[in-house]
């Protein structure tokens, strides 16, 4: 491999780094490359703009700044920079003729943490199985989704960032080796939620091939947001500013340092949301429509999934077993408040339907469902995983999987369950007792990053799981088909309305029907009695 090497795209020449790949073998990396203009001074919270050409060669050696942000994990804001619009591309070959199959990650993050950097999103695992990998940075929280509903700030520049890397990657991605007719995009959690607004999306169609969704969808109970504008009002009073005139605000809050508008997610929520919800309030919008503006979308994706107003492309789409591990020790410390108020435990989409009194009482039956007769607390974790994963994602992800079955386009839906020392957010939790998989563990299995190393290196099962993944993701990147042969022991079939067959990743991968049907009848009829689209159901079977 040439040990500093060039490659030619549309803005100039980028010199890249060769990376030296945990198998032993080496990729070529390029890290940092600018997909946009900087977004900053009178270009904040607006659409990004094409990036500019440059003379001389690019050093695309380091990664680029990340996005000004709150660290979900030591809970402090980190400064950044609002020039954070970059991207890596890892690939094992520079040859046009090659068309690699290409893989873009959208990270996740609650719309306010994150970035693509290799520090969590480390390309070794992919690239054993020859694809292209790259990774992307998009703005977060206000800088990426404030909604002032005027032209110059309609909402989504978060998405629309995201877009703008998708754009680059259809256009250059030859230069790297890649097939531009065979991209996938995917993505965790926010990221997932990402990937499915792309699906929906009018601007995202033609840009890429696949998708795959891990743990997150646009329909989820989190993942839009209402209220934007009298959000983006708050953030004026919060940092200063009282008006009620949009472009007065916008002036002003163009003017601030970018990482004043980190980590306001805390101080802008309504006193329901403080006890509703999870804490992310900053996210994509439904656009108003303004002449010569380009919505993301202007529909709302729930709408959208119901008439069939889709890009049509194959989907993976799934969930961990017990996702809202995660959650267990905020979810304990309010457990006395949620005994006495499980009005709180519906869902803001349904709770915004009812009347109040309708509220409370679907709030104590799902109390009900969940625990019969005994009151959260520590001895009910397991019981208590299981409502929040459902509420926060289980049934949006099934829900999703329904909806865009009428596209007639091959579904693979899964469980993720595997155990073992990769399971590093469940450990890190002290909660390794609770049964099933947490949130955003199976990042682990597709992502090499220092964490894991050592185990990776060391323990042969730890290799034989990673692998297993990763070939179920790439065979659906190479061929539509994550089991395109036996080569795996499993034949991972389509899920349809009828069949609602689906893959348990567990060891060893097994073929299951109607995953979590009874927790699932139980939320369709909630959201049934809400006047709300649901799962149809066949005989009352899952």
């Amino acid at each position: 491999m040439t040990r500093n090497p060039v490659v030619g795209i549309i803005q100039g020449k980028l010199k890249g780094s060769i990376y030296n790949l945990l198998d032993g073998s080496s990729c070529y990396s390029f890290k940092g490359i600018p997909y946009a203009q900087p977004p900053t001074g009178k270009l904040r919270f607006k659409a990004p703009l094409p990036p500019k050409p440059w003379t001389g060669v690019y050093e695309a050696i380091k990664h680029g700044p990340v996005c000004p942000q709150y660290d979900m994990f030591t809970s402090e804001v980190v400064k950044g920079d609002e020039n954070c619009l970059f991207l890596n591309v890892y690939t094992k070959s520079l040859s046009p003729e090659d068309k690699l199959p290409v893989m873009v990650f959208i990270h996740g993050g609650a719309y306010m943490s994150g970035s693509g950097n290799a520090a969590m999103y480390g390309p070794d695992y992919l690239l054993q199985h020859d694809v292209i990998l790259v990774t992307i940075n998009y703005r977060l929280e206000v800088l990426g989704f404030l909604n002032l509903d005027i032209p110059e700030v309609p909402g989504n520049a978060g998405l629309k960032d995201q877009l703008a890397a998708l754009k680059w990657v259809k256009t250059n991605i030859s230069n790297f080796g890649g097939d531009p007719n065979n991209i996938t995009i995917f993505g965790e959690s926010a990221g997932s939620a990402s990937v499915a607004c792309h699906l929906i999306s009018p601007l995202s169609k033609g840009l890429f091939n696949k998708a795959i969704m891990q743990s997150g969808t646009c329909i989820d109970d989190w993942a839009m947001c209402g209220d934007s504008k009298l959000r983006a009002f708050q953030v004026g009073k919060v940092l200063g500013k009282d008006t009620d005139n949009p472009h007065e605000l916008l002036e002003f809050l163009q003017s601030v340092p970018a990482v004043d508008l980190a980590a306001l997610t805390f101080k802008v929520r309504s006193d329901d949301e403080k006890h509703r919800g999870l804490p992310i309030v900053f996210t994509p919008t439904v656009e108003k429509k303004f002449d010569n503006v380009e919505s993301f979308f202007n529909v709302h994706p729930l709408d959208a999934l119901a008439a069939g107003n889709v890009n049509k492309v194959p989907i993976v789409i799934g969930y961990n077993s017990a996702e809202s591990i995660l959650m267990i020790p905020d979810f304990i410390k309010k457990a006395e408040f949620n005994n006495k108020n499980p009005k709180y435990l519906v869902p803001k989409e349904i709770s915004h339907k009812l009347p109040e009194e309708k509220v409370t009482e679907f709030g104590e039956r799902i109390k009900k469902f969940y625990l019969g007769d005994k009151d959260f607390c520590e001895e009910q974790n397991n019981a208590q995983v299981d409502l929040l994963s459902d509420k926060y994602f289980t049934y949006g992800a099934n829900r999703f999987a329904y909806l865009f079955a009428a596209s007639e386009q091959p579904i693979y839906k899964y469980i993720f369950n595997y155990n073992s020392d990769l399971n590093l957010l469940k450990t890190i939790l002290g909660l390794s007792d609770l049964n099933g998989t947490c949130h955003a563990d199976e990042l682990f299995y597709l992502f090499s990053n220092s964490s894991t190393k050592v185990l990776y290196n060391e323990q042969k099962k730890v290799r034989e799981l990673v692998f297993t993944l990763t070939k179920l993701w790439t065979n659906f990147a190479k061929t539509s088909n994550p089991t395109p042969d036996q080569s795996l022991n499993v034949n991972w079939k389509p899920y349809t309305a009828f069949n609602k067959d689906y893959l348990r990743i567990e060891e060893p991968l097994a073929i299951a029907q109607a995953a979590n049907n009874e927790r699932i009848e139980f939320w369709n009829k909630l959201y049934c009695e809400a006047g709300l689209p649901y799962i149809a159901t066949r005989k009352s079977n899952l």
